[in-house]
């Protein structure tokens, strides 16, 4: 049986995998200790719903809940953001402004995208989350409060603090327990349950009376797509090909994927892109190892420009740890800073 949990003004969450299910049983489990909660997960996984979800399950479900993406605000807005200032503290301050954590008071703060905070913004969330106090900017009265922290991230924040890009007092005291949201190629038994959630609510708001379904080319097609962008990419895609359908009363068959298909994309591209070079050799004359790391650097260089050369993310799609792809790249010569040489690799 699918699960379906379900707050006021939230979607729900939905799927009837193992790993969902167990990914779930944590939350529950999780939700009731007055402890800070590392949410982890790819982009759009859900991560804000499973914070929610921490929230409203806890003893402080009545309480206020609020909620703030670190990476949307430069080091000084989200220092006042987060903390509020004193009247005159900067231009423009004609009078105190409570922060976020003031905000939360007696309830729960989620910090989206945290390991984008700078530096100084993570010492001062540390002291807040580990003695729930601070200053406001510009103030010299300590403000005490009472808010369970739950941060979220898409990013190895063990690996961050190894490169000295987070805090590893910060990292200890938020990661009490840490929940993990399975990807969406983790689950695919949830997949065709999604899509036809999402296929039945975009039919609801299209004002139809009904969602037929999808035709069993289009289940095969939702079913071979790796969904990169997880729920939300599944979302986007159903719901785009439910606004185009001409035939809403009979089962969709096509499902709009990439939004920027088009019948003369790939012919532009051929037309603008200068004749392919000659190889250096002919294959037949190269050895058996020179073949392999050729092939090898191409398959690295394709993967990275996929994933926008983030290397978590291409680790993750190509099933290696992160560490393995680090000394792939560093055989090849791809390492950040090598950008250029990564890119010769991947095909025009």
């Amino acid at each position: 049986m699918a699960i379906s949990v379900t707050e006021p003004e939230l979607p729900p969450l939905i799927g009837q995998s193992a790993a969902f299910q167990a990914m779930l049983a944590e939350v529950s489990r999780l939700a009731p200790l007055d402890r800070p909660v590392l949410v982890v997960g790819e982009r759009g996984t859900g991560k804000e719903l499973v914070a929610s979800r921490l929230a409203y399950l806890s003893r402080r479900w009545d309480k206020p809940i609020v909620k703030l993406n670190c990476a949307a605000l430069p080091e000084s807005l989200l220092d006042s953001e987060l903390f509020g200032h004193e009247a005159g503290a900067f231009t423009g301050a004609t009078r105190r402004r409570a922060g976020r954590f003031e905000l939360a008071d007696g309830g729960t703060l989620f910090l989206d995208e945290i390991a984008q905070a700078s530096q100084a913004v993570q010492e001062k969330i540390l002291r807040a989350v580990e003695y729930g106090v601070f200053d406001r900017v510009g103030g010299s009265t300590p403000v005490r409060v009472d808010v369970r922290v739950i941060a979220a991230t898409n990013v190895d924040l063990p690996q961050a603090v190894a490169e000295g890009r987070f805090r590893a007092d910060l990292l200890d005291r938020l990661a009490f327990d840490v929940v993990t949201i399975p990807p969406l190629r983790a689950r695919r038994e949830d997949v065709l349950l999604l899509a036809e959630h999402f296929g039945i609510g975009m039919a609801r708001e299209l004002g139809r009376d009904f969602f037929a379904g999808f035709t069993p080319a289009a289940r095969e097609k939702l079913l071979a797509h790796s969904w990169p962008g997880n729920v939300r990419e599944l979302k986007n895609a159903v719901e785009r090909s439910v606004a185009r359908a001409t035939r809403p009363d009979r089962p969709l068959d096509d499902v709009v994927i990439d939004p920027f298909a088009a019948p003369w994309r790939e012919a532009s591209g051929e037309a603008t892109n200068p004749p392919p070079t000659a190889p250096d050799a002919e294959p037949a004359a190269k050895g058996y190892e020179a073949r392999v790391a050729e092939f090898e650097a191409r398959l690295l260089g394709e993967a990275l420009a996929a994933h926008r050369f983030n290397q978590q993310e291409t680790a993750r799609a190509l099933g290696l740890g992160y560490h393995q792809l680090r000394r792939l790249l560093r055989k090849h010569k791809m390492l950040p800073g090598r950008d250029k040489a990564a890119r010769r690799l991947v095909p025009a």
